[in-house]
């Protein structure tokens, strides 16, 4: 399957790195920091949202402030030796010029830095929690990567593992293909669904870039 586009945006935790026993762990010490029960935990969707909308599905709304600090200082701290590039990242990266391409990430820009730059990831553009008002599964993050880019939003692809992720981009008006890195295909809604980055690759072209998606 070939599409044709002008960017390329992608999510990163789950697309571009696995940070992911870093994150449960850090969760984990978290909740039993905050005195929250397994259980109350377990309800909660975790991956591919803004730790202060998971913070306040748990807390009360006066100590989320303080509790995103907390959850923010611990997975920074768990950075180091805790991020590995997901198969395929590297190869579809260094195919496609700075200019075209964006992280589109729920961590906290802090947060995202460091875990790009644990994986020698340096992108020219990053949309973090800190330049949006409402996370994925909102398009605005997505939304404002194009605009960043100078790119039409239907001329974008997004990257994502997550399901609040693949929403975003759908209701940004772009086209998405999904990975099965966190999620499992059945849980996922998107125009095409690879196992990984491993199935990409990105040709530039006169008109933009043209990406063939593999099984």
């Amino acid at each position: 399957m070939k599409i044709q586009a002008d960017a390329l945006l992608f999510d990163n935790d789950g697309t571009l790195v696995s940070s992911l026993e870093s994150v449960y762990r850090c969760w984990t010490r978290w909740a039993e920091e905050y005195g929250i029960t397994a259980e109350e935990f377990a309800r909660v969707e975790l991956h591919g949202r803004p730790a202060a909308e998971i913070a306040a599905d748990l807390l009360p709304a006066d100590r989320v402030p303080e509790a995103v600090v907390r959850i923010e200082q611990l997975e920074v701290e768990d950075v180091e030796g805790g991020v590995q590039l997901l198969p395929g990242t590297r190869a579809l990266l260094d195919s496609v010029p700075a200019d075209r391409w964006a992280v589109v990430t729920s961590a906290t820009r802090r947060l995202a830095e460091a875990r790009l730059d644990e994986a020698g990831i340096r992108p020219k553009t990053l949309i973090a929690a800190d330049d949006i008002t409402r996370g994925k599964p909102d398009p605005e993050p997505f939304l404002l990567a194009a605009r960043r880019l100078g790119v039409d939003p239907a001329r974008c692809v997004v990257f994502e593992d997550a399901p609040a992720g693949l929403q975003a981009g759908r209701s940004a008006g772009m086209t998405t293909v999904a990975l099965t890195t966190t999620h499992q295909a059945a849980e996922l809604r998107a125009d095409v669904v690879v196992g990984d980055l491993s199935a990409v690759s990105a040709l530039v072209t006169d008109g933009g870039v043209e990406i063939s998606v593999g099984d």
